[in-house]
């Protein structure tokens, strides 16, 4: 039997904000615990309290059972490290002795202490098949044959950033959920999975005994998984939460029930508050000029002080309110043209033009080379003309490519990252990025810059440094860099992932009104249905066009 369950749990923030405010709920033996709400509520905050990287300043958190977690992103290292990160404390250790045995046996120099320096390399190795580390391989292989493609003993070295963030995000699952522990915590497991990748996820998630509590903004993940949501209310006192004991199935319809209660209890609180304080008004009149009513007057007093003290019902949670405005403007004709393209080691050569105004999304598995030519196209293309350099601050990594690719006529591309990765706006925070611009884009005043912020729910954060920011939060921050940027070509890649319903709707609103091109790659079931044309990656190795949107493409097949 295993469980995790939050009790009156309060948090704020360090600068003085009240970020939780008693926090309560229970995952059961085997339930699935959804977790959503506002980017910026506080939900990976409550998940570092629940896996006590992260004390409260109130409140309490108990488990039964041994607890894994998949946080939202990943550090350095390699995919040894990763997966060793998932294993038991015993196996984590053993491992700490064999790298520090076989680092000393290499360094010695002195054949005086090397039979001693063996003996504990030795020790060591005997230690970790002890503490289960060849078990462990064994699992890791399995994982990364899964998660990769390859066998463990091929790829251990590699580093994780190699990675696509697919493939990061599946062979962290295939380790928590092929392991021993009894209570999951995953932050967003869901993003930058491919359909496919999506989809075993679902299945994964339903067939496990395993106690999990995870967040998601994927509708159909929530719908196919999830058998409890939790959501995160804002609240200026800090965000409270309330529980949908059912599926997502029945959780709009509950929520919008919930919302039209407290609006009617907070209608008959405030009549009654009137009525009563129209009785105290009233005896205290008839009290002037006839004593027998003061003691009538002294009870409404005391009635009316106890109804207030008391208090009103629970605050309708305030709701969001996002207005991006992605402008563009009106470019050549042909927007994008690729010509005998190739992506080298990825996918043959395909040609491709797309046109002004285009909403073409990119599909296919992870690591078959969608980001590489956002990123390819992001430069600016093969020979780049001045006026089709990056509209961005973003370090952009060359991509090796034969063909041409190229941008057309006042196209100024614009680049949404896959993994927020802007060393560009570290150690920065967001009121002064705005404020004091950079060579793509003019400053802002500050009363202008903050109102920016205050369109894209970021206001609260305006002097938070981006790093300290939810992945969510950051992903609106980019979005309103490239409506400030003056791109008139999106290349969006997977907008959506780290984005709160809310905020995804507002961009597809956002999108529907932009006056440009649109190249998005993404894996959201639901995104997809804005656009009209549908390039996809095939698992042969073939780039073709497809009528409608093609889920179902395999890894590519390739010498790995």
């Amino acid at each position: 039997m295993s469980h995790l369950e939050l009790t009156g749990v309060s948090y704020t923030l360090p600068d003085g904000r009240p970020l939780l405010a008693e926090v309560g709920f229970r995952v059961g033996n085997g339930q699935k615990l959804a977790l959503i709400g506002a980017n910026g509520a506080g939900k990976t905050t409550l998940l570092r309290i629940a896996s006590g990287d992260l004390a409260p300043d109130e409140g309490t958190v108990s488990r039964s059972g041994s607890l894994g977690v998949m946080r939202q992103f990943f550090g350095e290292g390699t995919v040894h490290d990763l997966l060793l990160s998932f294993a038991a404390e015993p196996i984590r250790r053993a491992a700490e002795r064999v790298s520090h045995a076989e680092t000393t046996m290499l360094l010695n120099e002195d054949p005086e202490v090397e039979e001693r320096v063996q003996m504990a390399y030795a020790t060591a190795i005997s230690d970790w098949g002890d503490a289960g580390g060849y078990d462990a391989e064994v699992l890791w292989d399995t994982c990364t044959i899964a998660a990769l493609g390859v066998p463990y003993d091929r790829c251990r070295d590699r580093e994780v950033r190699t990675l696509s963030g697919g493939e990061q995000k599946r062979l962290a699952l295939e380790a928590l959920l092929r392991g021993s522990d009894e209570v999951l915590i995953l932050d967003e497991p869901d993003n930058y999975l491919d359909v496919p990748g999506k989809r075993w996820l679902e299945d994964r998630l339903r067939e496990t005994e395993k106690s999990v509590l995870f967040i998601s903004h994927d509708r159909e993940l929530l719908a196919r998984s999830a058998t409890a949501i939790v959501t995160l209310e804002l609240g200026a006192a800090g965000n409270t939460a309330w529980t949908h004991p059912g599926s997502f199935a029945g959780y709009q319809e509950a929520r919008t029930l919930r919302f039209a209660r407290l609006e009617e209890l907070r209608k008959r609180w405030d009549e009654e508050r009137v009525k009563l304080k129209d009785l105290v008004q009233m005896y205290k009149q008839k009290a002037a000029y006839n004593s027998d009513m003061t003691s009538r007057y002294r009870a409404a007093q005391t009635r009316l002080a106890r109804f207030e003290a008391a208090g009103p019902p629970e605050e309708q949670p305030r709701e969001q309110e996002l207005a991006m405005r992605l402008q563009g403007g009106r470019t050549g004709k042909k927007a994008v043209i690729c010509r005998d393209l190739e992506l080298v080691g990825l996918m043959d050569p395909f040609s491709l033009e797309v046109w002004y105004g285009d909403r073409v999304a990119i599909l296919g598995s992870n690591g078959s080379g969608k980001s590489h030519l956002l990123r390819l196209l992001a430069a600016g293309g093969t020979d780049p003309e001045p006026e089709n350099r990056p509209g961005t601050g973003i370090p952009i990594e060359p991509v090796l490519h034969e063909g041409v690719a190229r941008l057309g006529a006042r196209v100024r591309p614009g680049w949404f990252a896959q993994t927020q990765g802007r060393p560009d706006l570290v150690g920065r925070t967001l009121l002064e990025v705005l404020h004091r611009g950079d060579e793509h884009r003019g400053g802002l005043p500050r009363e202008q810059a903050a109102r920016a912020l205050a369109r894209y729910e970021l206001a609260p954060a305006a002097e938070q440094h981006f790093e300290a920011l939810s992945g969510g939060q950051q992903a609106r921050f980019q979005i309103l860099l490239l409506e400030l940027g003056g791109a008139t070509l999106l290349l969006l890649d997977e907008p959506t992932d780290n984005l709160d319903l809310v905020s995804a709707e507002a961009l597809q609103r956002a999108l529907a009104a932009f006056d440009g091109t649109v190249l998005a790659v993404t894996h959201d079931r639901w995104f997809v249905r804005d656009f009209d044309r549908f390039l996809v990656f095939g698992q042969d190795g073939r780039v073709t066009e497809s009528d409608t949107p093609v889920w179902d493409e395999g890894r590519v097949i390739r010498q790995r």
